[in-house]
């Protein structure tokens, strides 16, 4: 067997060499270098032949062998991106056609914070979470609706009003014209005016006409979406437990109890702002129902109502639009009677920001008027006025769940921290040794 071997390899030798010769004779014919030059040429690549096969070999065990001049993995690499950035752009647009349902659910969460506080005093008393759920809906509808109703009949009144009494309005107005920029117009001149240029009030007109269908429009809309939030809301709240246990069912052991600890401090934050919210409104519609009622003003008990809920549940400007539309309806009966409503108004604010509402919210939504006010710019900011709704509780809920976790040191009392205590110190003792000799020589008197 070593014998055949050695001639198989004898033959392969003979084979090689017969084709390098007719090789060489190729590249003679054509101007190629000689056999000398082969042979140096094939000596010096049987010298590098052992590093030559090093060097693929490496290359090959690295990965980095040519295809086409190009790296293997560099096709697989662009593919993988433009993967990748489909799938990015892909979310993008999935997220923007569903921003709307994020915030109704989110408004819808908030919600149902709001309202299971007294789903579940209902369901300790045996009534079952849908029906106490149904119940708490009717309430809070049959409040809407009649807040709408009374908003509804003080407009169509005073527009009512304002149309019955436009001629004379209109009378004055045109007095006034003349009287001041000496003019001599009159109301037929006015309407031969209006007739002639009836094709620009018709374009307006017709303007009005699609303005009014595209409100309508807006209004479907709108009207779409309340009925999905309370759609979700309903089933938030009346699922409440089950909600949770699903939540926590996707969490480990360790992490369940941080959820449900947040979810109480949301539970008492949200609902006992809704709560005092509802106090405070209460009190103020009954505070501006007598003194509108003593102004004798048309509709005092609706006029309270608009103040009352628009003053404490509208962030930042809910004052002064509660405040704006009493003042109208006043200067509509009686001049004086607007001053002494938006004195009223100015000095109920202050009873109300100083007085009442710290006394109300201590125990319910602690939250410094300063948070208070920068987290309606934020949720303004970031979801507009659905935002400034839920900012204030959730900026509680927040705090709340914070300061379940920081740690609070005493501090020491120090000059540098509380500038002014020493001075009001002394001024408090100064007074109170001032007392003391007033009952002293007032004792000795007797």
């Amino acid at each position: 067997m070593t014998s055949s071997a050695e001639q198989k390899n004898s033959d392969r030798a003979v084979r090689a060499a017969d084709g390098a010769r007719a090789a060489d004779g190729a590249r003679a014919a054509d101007g190629a270098p000689g056999d000398g030059a082969v042979r140096d040429a094939g000596g010096a690549r049987g010298g590098g032949g052992a590093r030559g096969g090093a060097r693929a070999e490496a290359d090959r065990s690295d990965g980095g062998a040519l295809w086409g001049g190009m790296p293997r993995w560099l096709p697989r690499a662009m593919v993988l991106f433009l993967v990748l950035v489909g799938l990015f752009q892909l979310a993008d647009w999935a997220f923007r056609q569903l921003i709307d349902l994020f915030v109704m659910l989110l408004v819808a969460f908030f919600l149902s914070l709001a309202l299971e506080p007294a789903v579940d005093r209902m369901a300790a008393r045996g009534v079952r979470r849908g029906v106490g759920t149904f119940l708490v809906f009717v309430a809070v509808g049959v409040a809407v609706v009649g807040f709408l109703a009374a908003l509804g009949t003080l407009l169509v009144d005073q527009v009512a009003k304002i149309a019955g009494d436009l001629p004379h309005l209109v009378d004055n107005l045109i007095g006034w014209i003349n009287r001041t920029f000496h003019q001599d117009l009159s109301l037929g001149e006015l309407q031969k005016k209006l007739l002639k240029d009836s094709g620009t009030i018709e374009n307006y007109a017709q303007q009005a006409a699609d303005n009014v269908w595209g409100v309508s429009s807006t209004v479907i809309g709108g009207l779409f979406q309340a009925f999905t939030v309370g759609l979700f809301t309903f089933y938030f709240t009346a699922e409440g437990p089950r909600v949770r246990r699903t939540v926590c069912s996707l969490l480990p052991p360790a992490k369940q109890g941080e959820v449900l600890r947040a979810w109480e401090i949301a539970l008492a934050k949200t609902g006992g702002y809704l709560y005092s919210r509802a106090l405070l409104a209460v009190v103020s519609a009954a505070g501006h129902w007598v003194v509108f009622a003593l102004l004798d003003l048309p509709y005092s008990a609706a006029l309270a109502v608009w103040v009352g809920v628009m003053s404490q549940f509208v962030p930042t400007i809910g004052t002064y639009l509660a405040g704006a539309l009493p003042v109208l309806v006043a200067l509509t009966v009686q001049p004086v009677d607007a001053l002494w409503v938006l004195v009223f108004v100015i000095v109920y604010q202050q009873v109300e920001n100083y007085l009442l509402h710290p006394r109300i919210t201590a125990r319910t939504v602690d939250v410094h008027p300063a948070v208070a006010f920068g987290s309606v710019i934020a949720g303004a900011a970031l979801l507009g006025a659905v935002g400034a709704l839920i900012a204030i509780p959730a900026a509680a809920t927040l705090q709340g769940f914070v300061g379940t976790y920081v740690r609070r040191y005493e501090v020491a009392t120090d000059p540098r921290i509380d500038r002014g205590e020493q001075r009001r110190a002394r001024r408090e003792l100064r007074r109170e040794a001032a007392r003391r000799l007033r009952r002293m020589v007032g004792g000795d008197g007797k």
